[in-house]
């Protein structure tokens, strides 16, 4: 991020839902190999919306 980058909410809410992503993923708090490999997806998708990766 720059200097001049202003945080909104929004980027408040994706770093919310990335966090719980992360940790449904950590406690093993899904139902399927399917529901696990979305919950991935999930969070590579924000982090590029952030621009993490």
């Amino acid at each position: 991020m720059t200097g001049n980058y202003r945080y909104t909410c929004n980027d408040y809410r994706l770093e919310m839902i990335l966090l719980s992503l992360r940790q449904r993923l950590s406690k093993g708090d899904y139902q399927s190999e399917a529901e696990r490999k979305e919950i991935q997806k999930e969070i590579r998708h924000i982090e590029s919306q952030m621009g993490m990766v």
